[in-house]
């Protein structure tokens, strides 16, 4: 695998499971739109599933599918902290760190670390041969 495909992991399904918890979010609005028309007449048993059941089993597989993807997420998160925390050179560790663990753009990343958006570049490409280097080791 390509190091900055496998860096870039977090953020894609990071994004996923927020776009997951919208259609969650959008389900639950469903569910307590539902209104209840009262009638006296009596309700044949073999009238199937209602609408309410298919919303709330959709709600349920999809909050089941969510945690799995978080736990996906937070197992990934690990193993890639735990090779960029390996590299030696701290300034690789602060640029990958915070790129593809916490997100941060080219520019608060060069404020942050005191150096410019260009020399942040170069360490990243120097950051990302190191991690590829790992990546090609390890067999991942």
């Amino acid at each position: 695998m390509i190091a900055k495909e496998y860096l870039m992991q977090v953020n894609k399904i990071d994004k996923d499971i927020d776009l997951k918890l919208e259609q969650l979010d959008s389900l639950y609005a469903l569910a307590t739109k539902a209104t209840t028309v009262l009638s006296d007449m009596p309700k044949s048993c073999a009238g199937g599933e209602s609408r309410m059941e298919n919303t709330i089993v959709k709600i349920v597989d999809l909050e089941n599918e969510i945690n799995d993807e978080i736990d996906h997420l937070v197992d990934l998160k690990k193993q890639i902290c735990d090779m960029i925390g390996s590299m030696d050179n701290v300034d690789y560790r602060i640029v990958l760190a915070s790129r593809y663990i916490n997100g941060k753009q080219w520019t608060e990343i060069a404020e942050a670390a005191g150096y410019e958006r260009r020399y942040i570049l170069k360490l990243h490409d120097k950051a990302l041969l190191e991690i590829q280097a790992k990546l090609d080791t390890s067999g991942i």
